[in-house]
């Protein structure tokens, strides 16, 4: 690519004259949110918000990764993902749509709560998942109460949430601003903005996921629990971003500005963060299961039942072996038809993670959890789509109202000729 195709890309790549048409994502998110809604009737009030409970942490897990990694860019001053960057900050507009997704799990807290977080229930009896009385007399759950009390579910998370949406709000203005009028300033706004926004997102992504999905079965401890699902928010993301990097790229937009070293960078993000999962996963394992006390070992001897033990393996070996070795190969980070595919495969071993951890917590009258492979996973698939139908559409629509790179980013110039540092 000759320097002058580098820094001066064309209006037909900058502007948005390939609009691509929302509306198709649109009614699949729709079609998907009803389907997962009949299963409202078909199996049960439970599996309709167990469904609907696994399809919005995997999209927020998404949302969240793609927001960290925007700050992470501007923290670094990174110059290679400027590009990334500005389909990561299309992303962020879905952050609205999902405060109004978690609005039917709001819902459920007050009106049902015992369909999802038992503890919410006081006249819930816990021999209905293995323990002794009722839960308003428990007492692990009276040691809690000042987390794990309704007022403070409903008042954090929607704050949570708020924090994300205004923080993504921030970084998309700055962008989309520095597009009219080229000035440094919105790059610093961000960079001071991702300093403080950073720890924020820290500390109440780690408190939502204890409350959203951790504190099902609330008798569990794990100090791990916000770095695990930090970890699949970032993998998640880095698989989002491959698979939109490499469509811009089949439809043309990207022809010319994607090289090779940019892919490669993305793939040694997602070998990082593959060894980063594995690391905390086997951490928490291997702590819980060597001091042997029956509090904590509980969680995992019911996810070695049935067909979650095969569940157990596939996380094993799908979530980390297959993508480490696979990742390590050069050839296959720089392969724009197979490089894709294993994306996709990331993307969907997070969304079993996340079914691993939640799931069974729901058990039949004889403690066991119900199985995997059932009608119940066809509730969450559609429930999966759905959302995710509803986050495409809204990230089509922000991608027709700005420039599709950065054209006055300081370091667009770097990034569009952006190579190894041995490279010549």
């Amino acid at each position: 690519m000759s320097t002058h195709d580098a820094t001066a890309p064309s209006a037909s790549r900058t502007g948005t004259t390939k609009r691509p048409a929302p509306g198709r994502a649109l009614a699949v998110g729709l079609v998907g949110l009803a389907v997962a809604g009949l299963g409202y009737f078909v199996s049960g009030p439970a599996s309709f918000a167990m469904a609907w409970l696994v399809g919005f942490i995997y999209w927020i897990a998404v949302a969240l990764g793609v927001l960290l990694l925007v700050m992470i860019h501007h923290i670094f001053d990174a110059s290679w993902s400027v590009m990334l960057r500005r389909q990561f900050e299309h992303w962020l507009s879905s952050f609205r749509y999902l405060l109004l997704l978690f609005l039917p799990l709001l819902a459920i807290a007050w009106i049902h709560p015992s369909l999802i977080w038992t503890w919410m229930d006081p006249h819930f009896n816990l021999a209905a998942i293995g323990g002794h009385g009722l839960v308003g007399s428990d007492l692990d759950l009276h040691k809690k109460a000042a987390f794990l009390n309704r007022n403070f579910f409903t008042g954090f998370s929607l704050f949570a949430i708020l924090v994300w949406t205004g923080l993504s709000g921030v970084f998309r203005r700055n962008s989309f601003a520095q597009d009219r009028d080229g000035s440094v300033r919105w790059t610093m706004s961000s960079r001071k903005w991702a300093a403080g926004g950073i720890p924020l997102v820290a500390i109440t992504l780690t408190a939502a996921i204890i409350l959203w999905v951790k504190s099902i079965e609330y008798h569990w401890f794990s100090t791990m629990y916000g770095v695990w699902f930090f970890s699949d928010c970032v993998r998640a993301a880095l698989s989002l971003g491959l698979l939109i990097m490499i469509w811009l790229w089949c439809r043309g937009d990207y022809k010319g500005l994607l090289n090779d070293n940019h892919l490669h960078s993305i793939g040694q993000l997602m070998l990082a963060f593959t060894v980063f999962w594995a690391y905390i996963s086997f951490s928490q394992y291997f702590l819980i299961w060597n001091a042997n006390v029956p509090e904590e070992t509980f969680w995992y001897n019911i996810r070695e039942y049935g067909d979650w033990w095969y569940v157990s393996l596939f996380l094993v070996f799908g979530n980390f072996l297959a993508p480490f070795l696979v990742l390590l190969m050069y050839p296959v980070k720089v392969n724009k038809k197979v490089f894709p595919w294993v994306g996709i495969f990331i993307a969907l071993v997070v969304l079993v993670d996340i079914c691993y951890n939640a799931m069974p917590a729901r058990l039949t009258p004889t403690g066991n959890p119900l199985p995997f492979f059932s009608v119940n996973l066809v509730w969450v698939a559609a429930a999966v789509v759905g959302m995710g139908g509803i986050c495409v559409w809204s990230y089509l629509r922000s991608f027709s109202t700005a420039k599709l790179i950065p054209i006055r980013d300081p370091r667009i110039a770097e990034c569009l000729t952006y190579h190894k540092p041995n490279a010549d």
